[in-house]
């Protein structure tokens, strides 16, 4: 797969996460009864960032966890899988942000949803994406959006975390 362009740079992520988070912080009016959950793989670096800048710039430690959606997706097959959510914390009555890297279809952002409410029942649920590609199948919209980027049904977009990739990007193969 070759690549056509770079759409964000390390930079570029840096600020979209800062953006996000100041945001969050102003819909929610400080960082109380909230916590970031990351979806599997790249939303749980991003999301991990999220809740440290939270934590940062509210003087509040913001709980974070990391949660597989991998049984409530409707589209592949998991069967003896074994599950990977790590969430150290009660979410009942909380403010969950689900953090995931890209929304398309919608799709994952449901199976998040369903299995974050497998864990309780909170007050309410967010939704943050670094990038939004458009293209949904479900009445799903994220909140907060690092950026909107408009593709086509055959162009992928690739997220690259340092904590995985080596390095922080955004590119369109």
């Amino acid at each position: 797969m070759e690549k056509k362009r770079v759409i964000m740079d390390d930079k570029a992520v840096a600020r979209a996460i800062a953006r996000i988070s100041y945001e969050i912080i102003e819909r929610n009016k400080g960082t109380e009864d909230l916590c970031v959950v990351g979806v599997f793989s790249r939303g749980v670096p991003i999301g991990r960032r999220i809740a440290a800048k939270l934590s940062e710039l509210e003087k509040n430690q913001v709980p974070f966890g990391a949660l597989d959606i991998t049984p409530y997706r409707d589209d592949s097959k998991h069967g003896g899988v074994a599950e990977k959510t790590d969430i150290p914390f009660d979410i009942t009555d909380k403010n969950v942000v689900i953090v995931d890297d890209v929304i398309f279809t919608g799709r994952s952002s449901r199976a998040a949803i369903d299995a974050l409410i497998k864990r309780g029942r909170p007050r309410s649920i967010q939704l943050a994406v670094l990038i939004d590609r458009g293209h949904r199948e479900l009445p799903i919209r994220p909140d907060y959006v690092g950026k909107n980027l408009p593709t086509s049904h055959s162009e992928v977009v690739k997220v690259s975390a340092a904590e995985i990739d080596g390095s922080d990007g955004v590119a369109i193969y």
